[in-house]
């Protein structure tokens, strides 16, 4: 396949509601959205995770676009691929901005899918036909509303609930959740906010039979992670610190952590979110597909990873009605008691609403060979 064209639109949509980390709180979400198309016509589409400021990591929307229109998209237009896996070797050379190198290489892998008449989950070695839902709740202003919050996913079927915690928002609050649902399974995303100071504070949480506790120290800390899980009982999940295989292997021999969060964005792609898996798989450390408040484009992306067989924790790719009152993608991905069903179309599986992308977009950007 030849990469003759790439078209890319900045986004804006508001989301529905207010989503508050230990970092911040925002409600208009801006990304990325690219689409290659191929000297048959047939096109891919890919979506940029990086936020408006750099408090993930460090990229952001802009840095991602100077990324791609300035180094990636010269790379790849008016050249020809065989497998998307040869993007991800193209770009290894350039260092770092993962998630710039994973928005054009997404967008391959839709369109490699679709010429070989495959779902984008069959591209990528995936079997299962419908994935488990979990759901990502942000710092609320109260415990009784985040209660309140997980009383409404419950109900709809939700098969884990994600809670993210602060200093001074953590213990009480995750004790208060425990006796308000003792059977449902609950992790605890602290999003970098503790130091090994805090060790004390973190073992309380092991009283409250947590699947884990994700990302408790510093953002690209390996070691002190390996001092903290030493003494808890609780499974430590390590996100922001895993950009590699390479970090992976390093986190899980030195024993880090137990179980290992994948996004495609924060890895560079899918390829390497395939390798992660699999060495995973390998070492018997369970992953789960993390989210990044996608629009359809990219929850596409993740339903379709997480079809691959070591992701046994329910992921964040809830369904669009989660986050959007109107998604860019037809059908919008729907989540039914705590289920997403794969879709069987070929790529991504779902199809650009154009309508509604036009009325989001706040500008375009156009590449031919």
């Amino acid at each position: 396949m030849q990469i003759k064209e790439i078209n890319i639109r900045k986004m804006k949509m508001k989301m529905k509601s207010p989503f508050s980390t230990s970092f911040g709180t925002f409600q208009d979400k801006e990304f990325l959205l690219l689409e290659v198309t191929d000297e048959l016509g047939n096109t891919g589409w890919g979506e940029s995770t990086a936020f408006h400021s750099p408090w993930y990591n460090e990229e952001t929307l802009e840095t991602n676009l100077h990324m791609i229109r300035d180094f990636l998209i010269p790379l790849v237009l008016d050249k020809e691929f065989a497998h998307p896996d040869e993007v991800n070797e193209l770009f290894a050379p350039l260092r770092k901005n993962n998630m710039a190198k994973a928005t054009v290489e997404g967008a391959i892998w839709d369109l490699y899918a679709k010429r070989n008449q495959m779902t984008l989950a069959q591209a990528l070695g995936g079997t299962a036909e419908k994935i488990e839902v979990g759901i990502s709740i942000g710092i609320q202003k109260s415990t009784e509303d985040l209660i309140e919050l997980v009383r409404g996913y419950v109900a709809e079927g939700y098969k884990r609930m994600k809670v993210k915690i602060k200093p001074g928002f953590d213990v009480d609050v995750i004790k208060a959740l425990r006796e308000a649902y003792p059977n449902v399974p609950l992790m605890a995303d602290a999003n970098s906010a503790y130091t090994l100071d805090d060790i004390d504070v973190l073992k309380q949480l092991d009283e409250y039979n947590l699947t884990m506790i994700e990302q408790p120290l510093a953002s690209d800390d390996i070691i002190d992670h390996a001092k903290l899980q030493k003494e808890l009982k609780t499974p430590i999940c390590l996100d922001e610190s895993i950009h590699s295989l390479e970090d992976a292997r390093k986190a899980v021999e030195l024993g880090s952590t137990k179980i290992i969060n994948i996004k495609i964005g924060r890895v560079g792609g899918l390829t390497e979110s395939k390798k992660i898996h699999d060495y995973c798989m390998e070492h018997n450390i369970p992953v789960w597909c993390g989210g990044m408040l996608e629009s359809g484009i990219g929850r596409a992306h993740n339903v379709a990873l997480t079809t691959l067989p070591n992701f046994i924790l329910p992921g964040d790719t809830a369904g669009s009605s989660r986050y959007w009152e109107e998604d860019v993608i037809t059908p919008e991905v729907v989540a039914a008691d705590g289920y997403i069903t794969v879709p069987t179309s070929y790529g991504i599986g779902y199809e650009p609403n154009f309508a509604a992308m036009d009325r989001y977009t706040v500008d375009t950007f156009n590449f031919k060979a």
